[in-house]
Parts: C-alpha cells; sequence; structure tokens
C-alpha cells in the first residue's frame, strides 16, 4: 500500500521536476562545463532570453555560448621588480599621447618594468550583462536596412559576435556607434554609399604602420577602443576596426586573412562586408577604390573569420600538437581563397613514409621560408590539396615532432599545367638576365644559386662584373625549383623554374 502512494506521487510529480531542470542543447552544455566558476552567469544570460517571445534570442545566445569555448584574448600585465601587477589602463587617459607620458612617468617610479603575458578565456570571464546587452543591441541594428534582409545564420556569425579575433574585450558598440552614425545618416541606407563614406573617414585619420614601425609591446591584436585611441595599428588591427566600425552601423562584416602570400612575402587582412543581399562584396580599406574584386598577386589561401567552429577544419578532429604552429590550429574560419583567385585542387605524389603520418601540409615559399598554408589526407602515396590558388608553387610537408620535413617533391600550380619539379641529373648552363621587379644585380656583390632536393643545395656562388646585366651559372639540374640569393638578402627572393626552351618562371 505504501510502496503504491509513493510510485503515485514519483508519477505526479516526475514531470514537474523535469521541467525545473535545466536542459540546454548538447553544444551550449559541452561549453558550459568548460568553465569552474562563470557557469552561474551565463545561465543568467540564457534564463533572461528564456521566453516565448524571445525565441530567436535564446538562440542568439545559445550560438554565442555554444562557440564561446573557442574565444580568448591575448594581452598582458605590467609587473614591478617583485612581481607586483602595476595598475596602468591606457584607456584612462583622454588620448594616446597623454597615455604614453603617463608610463613613461610611471617607468622612471618603477625601474625595472616588465610584461607578462595573460591569457583570458571568455567562458571564464564574460558577465550576463555583457551577454544581455550584445545580444538586444544586435537584433536593434538587425533592423538596418542593409541588415534587416539577411539570414540569421549571417547575422550570427557576422552582426552578432563581440568580438573578432584574440583582442582584448572593450565595449565597443557605443563608441563606434558616436564615432561612425554619420555614415548611416549620410548614406540613406544606400549599402555602396556607406562603404565609400566609412572608406574615407577611415583613411583620414588612421595610420597603417605596415613598414612604417612594430609593436614592441607583446600584444598581438590591439582592443576595439585602443584602435580609436591610437589610431594606427597594423593591416590586422584595420580589419578588426572596420568591422566593428561596420557592425556599429548594421552591415553585418569580418575579417577576411590572406595567412600567407604565395608569390611573395608577409600575409594580409582585409574584410567582407555583407550586402542587404547577403553577397560578401571584398572590402580594403587601405585600397584607393571601394571594393575587391581580385588580388594583384597570388594568395595561397584567404580565410573568412567566423565565430562559430567549422566542422571541416584540421583542428575540430586534429590534436593541436599533431598541427604546425599558426592560423591551422583554429577551427573558426571558412575557405574562400575561389572568391579572390582562380583555384584547382592540386596531387601530390609522396615519398615513402614509415611514421604513418596521415597527415600533409602544402607550403608556400613566404621570406625565404616554407610555411604550411593548407592540408589534405593521405591516400595511396599521393595527397590531393583542395582549392590552391593557381600561378604558385606548393612544397608537401609532414609535421613531425615540432618541425616540417619534405613528402614529397615541389608541385607548380600552373594556370594551364602542374608541373612536379623533381631536379633531373642531367644539367645545364643557364643564364640569368636582370627582370623589372624580380631581379636586379649590384655590381662586387655575391650571388647564390640553390635548387631544392629536400633542401636548397647550393650550385654557385658568383659576383657579377662592374655593371653586369646577367650572370651564368653551371652544372644547373634540369627541371628543378631554383633560387638566386644575393648576399644582401631582405628573404624576400622568389623561386622560379627554367624550361626546356630556357623560359624563365617566377613563383
Amino acid at each position: 500500500m505504501i510502496k503504491g502512494v509513493i510510485y503515485t506521487l514519483i508519477f505526479l510529480f516526475a514531470p514537474i521536476l523535469l521541467i525545473g531542470q535545466k536542459k540546454y542543447p548538447a553544444d551550449v552544455e559541452a561549453a558550459l562545463k568548460q568553465t569552474k566558476t562563470n557557469r552561474p552567469e551565463l545561465e543568467k544570460a540564457i534564463s533572461y532570453f528564456n521566453k516565448p517571445v524571445d525565441t530567436l534570442k535564446l538562440k542568439a545566445v545559445y550560438f554565442l555560448i555554444a562557440n564561446m569555448d573557442i574565444q580568448h584574448a591575448e594581452s598582458y600585465n605590467w609587473l614591478d621588480s617583485t612581481g607586483k601587477i602595476i595598475d596602468f589602463d591606457e584607456l584612462d587617459y583622454p588620448d594616446f599621447k597623454t597615455s604614453v607620458e603617463a608610463f613613461d612617468s610611471l617607468k622612471k617610479q618603477y625601474t625595472k618594468l616588465r610584461a607578462k603575458r595573460v591569457y583570458i578565456r571568455d567562458i571564464d570571464t564574460v558577465k550576463a550583462s555583457f551577454l544581455i546587452e550584445t545580444v538586444s543591441r544586435a537584433f536593434d541594428v538587425w533592423k538596418q536596412p542593409w541588415a534587416k534582409s539577411i539570414s540569421f545564420d549571417d547575422f550570427c556569425e557576422y552582426l552578432l559576435p563581440y568580438r573578432i579575433s584574440i583582442e582584448p574585450i572593450q565595449n565597443w558598440y557605443q563608441p563606434y556607434k558616436d564615432k561612425f552614425g554619420f555614415v548611416k545618416d549620410k548614406a540613406k541606407g544606400n549599402f555602396d554609399s556607406a562603404l565609400v563614406y566609412m572608406k574615407t573617414d577611415i583613411n583620414e585619420w588612421f595610420t597603417c604602420t605596415y613598414n612604417l614601425e612594430q609593436r614592441t609591446e607583446p600584444l598581438p591584436r590591439l582592443g576595439s577602443l585602443q584602435l580609436l585611441s591610437r589610431k594606427k595599428g597594423s593591416c590586422e588591427d584595420v580589419g578588426d576596426m572596420t568591422t566593428f566600425a561596420l557592425r556599429s552601423i548594421g552591415i553585418a562584416a569580418t575579417v577576411d586573412v590572406v595567412p600567407f602570400w604565395a608569390t611573395s612575402t608577409g600575409a594580409h587582412s582585409l574584410n567582407a562586408a555583407f550586402s542587404p543581399a547577403g553577397k560578401a562584396i571584398h572590402y580594403d580599406i587601405l585600397l584607393s577604390y571601394d571594393s575587391l574584386k581580385d588580388f594583384i598577386r597570388e594568395p595561397a589561401k584567404v580565410l573568412r573569420t567566423t565565430y562559430s567552429k567549422q566542422k571541416n577544419t584540421l583542428a575540430y578532429f586534429t590534436a593541436k600538437e599533431k598541427i604546425p604552429y599558426n592560423f591551422l590550429r583554429l577551427t573558426n574560419y571558412i575557405d574562400v581563397t575561389d572568391e579572390y583567385w582562380q583555384v584547382k585542387d592540386v596531387t601530390c605524389n609522396l615519398f615513402s613514409d614509415t611514421t604513418n603520418e596521415n597527415i600533409v601540409y602544402a607550403c608556400v615559399l613566404n621570406g625565404l621560408k616554407w610555411q604550411p598554408t593548407w592540408w589534405g589526407v593521405v591516400h595511396n602515396k599521393s595527397v590531393v590539396f583542395n582549392k590552391l590558388c593557381k600561378g604558385a608553387v606548393f612544397l608537401p610537408m609532414y609535421y613531425k615532432r615540432g618541425r616540417l620535413v619534405p613528402a614529397g617533391y615541389p608541385v607548380a600550380s600552373g594556370y594551364n599545367n602542374t608541373i612536379t619539379l623533381k631536379p633531373d641529373v642531367q644539367t645545364r648552363t643557364v643564364t640569368l638576365k636582370e627582370q623589372d621587379n624580380y631581379l636586379h644585380y649590384q655590381s662586387g656583390k655575391k650571388y647564390g644559386l640553390f635548387y631544392w632536393n629536400n633542401d636548397w643545395v647550393l650550385i654557385e656562388e658568383k659576383i657579377p662584373a662592374d655593371k653586369a646585366m646577367e650572370l651564368t651559372f653551371d652544372n644547373v639540374p634540369k627541371n628543378a625549383l631554383l633560387l638566386l640569393v644575393p648576399e644582401y638578402s631582405k628573404r624576400k627572393e622568389r623561386p622560379f623554374m627554367i624550361t626546356e626552351e630556357g623560359q624563365r618562371f617566377w613563383w
């Protein structure tokens, strides 16, 4: 009898107990489990929007939290000689110049200041009030004429997020709205005009520091308010600032990244701004014109920054220690190279490997160093790299015990054909003439000619005669990837090949 009553009570009250339990989507719950102390704050934000009238806002806050475990800031603290943190914030001052003067005074007071890097996870630090404000603000700007037609998915990726990369989190929305609100007023709902006004304004007061100066402080990305205060930064900073500016006036936007140029040195960042029809407009604040269709040089890859994890990224299913230390360890990007350049799938035959490595990296020569820029899976002693740019040479490499080692011969991905550059035992004599934009000789300087055979092998060194416009080298292997390096090298030299007919192709 008593057991029957107990079973009846359990049956009656079980639904109530279940309703009282907090049940979240699996990806949200997985993210929440990764913080030890901040879960209550994140749940407050969920509860705030957990109302029938806020269905989309609830989905939006779920989206932010589900992907918050991959978001973090990289910054630093100033420590004195005892290791004590010195309180200093450049944003406490009216402008950057004043903050620098204040810091100079601080250095006189503490003679041995040192910077200590800090890594701040969003999942451990973002508060409910910040999330609530972020979601509410984003839904307000979604009503703008150039944003109201974009899909909810694009809204979540390119208008909703509170951060872009690894910059310190700062309350950017209102300052940017105040700074760039005039764009909305002047454009009168015209998307193209908004981009023109934005570009014109930023170029009047912001300086790109590329080739001008380098930040010596250990801060890889400036925060949103630091960008407005300092009024200068790298192209990565320009891309971040432009994204904040566009989002503040209701234009969905993100940063597109060229991690490495395939036929030049360095990297680049620009923006993708989404039109009312949801089309990505390539938008580079640093160019004189208002949008970009094609680059002037080959990009090894172009990657669009997302807030969310992308399941087809290598780091999504591979342990990070097995991946070279660069962007390939990230999970929040999509490959958009084919929006900017002609691409094709490139097949590389591989050397025999006894270590059972199943991932191979497509590397480009950038700064005279082979840089991993994409990946492929080994199959039958070969690998296929998807959507590589045409007009570049790629070296397949394994990543073993923290270093890259050749996995095959270089492959030149031409516009009409593909050539494997395996050096021949047969050699020849070649004459290398000067060529505008590529090669000019300096009298009295030494030049070394190398070919690639699992490393750069020196063929010969020569010094040109006074006013000489060419150099001749003997014993040059046929079908080889070549590199001419002067003693005054700035690591910008490009590799090349010479056809049977004697025609030279630079890569």
